[in-house]
């Protein structure tokens, strides 16, 4: 059933259109945009909200622009905001972030402009896999709001390189029996080139090991890994070193390694937290890198002073410390579990400076062990706003003031995003 036509309010953090239906239930309609009249078709209420369908758009906004990417036609779920001006969606998320600072109590937050990614950049993607019941894979993303895997027939986030993997990697798995229905393929585009991680739903075996070491050859890769569904990865097929600089050092990080989305947004990333840096610090200044990773920042801090890196992965960890042992780095690379072991203030009295990079959940209880200790310092990654506000929240109760913050727009044409908030106590 069609509701009068609605006028969109705002947008929701995912992205999509917020209005208020006649009764005054409000009614999230994916696909619209601020300001537009549009005609759209609710469903019945779920879970406490009602979702519409978009029938048309009366009164376009200004900012809508034609999608770029044919995908999105067809519901493809790697982005949802190509109908949307890249100017408007900068403003989105700098205003967001400034929302979120302000929730926290931070109300005067000086908040950049958003730094916003180029198209075809995205270095790192963990794609599906499907197998149809004639044999052939299907390999891209989902579909938005669903378990469907769209075959991916172009792709304006992906880099070039990884894009040129799909259709070769789409007639080696035809041939995979490790493959029965479905699997992922984790690609990080390295230095040395493409690094592939898939995982599958049966075992590998020696027959399938041969054909990943005679792709891995014909294609220049150099590592594929194999895992099962849940499990740790093995190399199956390794042709040279998989490695790549960060800040100047050699890196070689595990299969599937987390890492920055782009190039660009990681230099983004490591250029507000330089940048936010206090001018006051002492000259040989002793930095904690919490949530450490690859060291993506450890190392272009140890430019500024010593390190500790804290890292709960045990494979990441390893590589970092691997990495600063052969580079002769100023980075001490510390395993610790900082979900079960937060950093004590007694243990923080020996830092200047606490940088932290938490996952999406954020880092209430480490934060709470920052704002009972005498650190003075603070600079905060993070990739979600709502986790964002509630761990400044924390730290403006201890007297923290926030001095910088940045937007980073890394994931372009969808509602993630990246923020670099420095914060100092008085």
């Amino acid at each position: 059933m069609t509701a009068p036509a609605l006028r969109v309010e705002r947008l929701g953090a995912g992205g999509d259109g917020l209005a208020t239906l006649p009764d005054g239930t409000p009614c999230i309609i994916p696909g619209a945009l601020p300001g537009e009249l549009v005609d759209a078709s609710p469903a019945p209420p779920r879970n406490g909200a009602v979702r519409a369908t978009l029938d048309a758009v009366l009164e376009p906004s200004p900012a809508r622009v034609p999608p770029p990417c044919p995908m999105v036609a067809l519901g493809c779920g790697g982005c949802t905001l190509q109908h949307w001006a890249l100017a408007a969606q900068a403003e989105w998320k700098r205003v967001r972030l400034a929302e979120a600072l302000a929730r926290a109590g931070f109300t005067d937050a000086p908040v950049a402009e958003t730094v916003t990614t180029p198209p075809d950049s995205r270095r790192r993607a963990d794609l599906a896999l499907r197998r149809r019941p004639d044999g052939s894979v299907v390999i891209g993303f989902h579909k938005r709001g669903s378990t469907e895997v769209l075959d991916l027939a172009t792709c304006h986030i992906l880099r070039p390189e990884l894009f040129a993997l799909l259709a070769p990697l789409r007639v080696l798995l035809r041939r995979l029996s490790a493959l029965a229905r479905q699997g992922s393929a984790v690609v990080n585009l390295l230095d040395t080139g493409p690094d592939l991680l898939l995982r599958t739903d049966r075992t590998l075996d020696a027959a399938g090991r041969r054909l990943l070491a005679a792709f891995a050859a014909q294609l220049g890769l150099p590592r594929i890994a194999w895992a099962p569904e849940e499990g740790e990865p093995e190399t199956a097929a390794q042709t040279g070193p998989a490695t790549l600089l960060i800040g100047g050092v050699e890196v070689a990080p595990p299969p599937g390694a987390f890492l920055q989305a782009s190039r660009e947004g990681e230099a983004a990333i490591i250029a507000a937290v330089l940048g936010g840096l206090p001018a006051k610090l002492p000259a040989r200044p002793r930095i904690l890198d919490l949530y450490a990773g690859l060291g993506t920042l450890s190392f272009p801090l140890a430019a500024r002073g010593r390190v500790t890196a804290m890292e709960g992965s045990a494979a990441a960890v390893a590589a970092l410390d691997a990495a600063a042992r052969k580079a002769v780095a100023r980075v001490e690379a510390v395993r610790r579990d900082l979900a079960r072991r937060p950093v004590l203030p007694a243990e923080l009295k020996a830092f200047d400076l606490v940088v932290l990079d938490p996952p999406y959940a954020g880092a209430a209880d480490q934060v709470a062990q920052i704002a009972r200790s005498a650190v003075r310092h603070v600079a905060y990654v993070s990739c979600n706003p709502a986790a964002l506000a509630r761990d400044a929240q924390a730290l403006r109760a201890a007297g923290f003031l926030v001095t910088a913050a940045t937007p980073v727009d890394q994931f372009r044409w969808s509602a993630h995003l990246e923020s670099v908030v420095h914060l100092a106590r008085g």
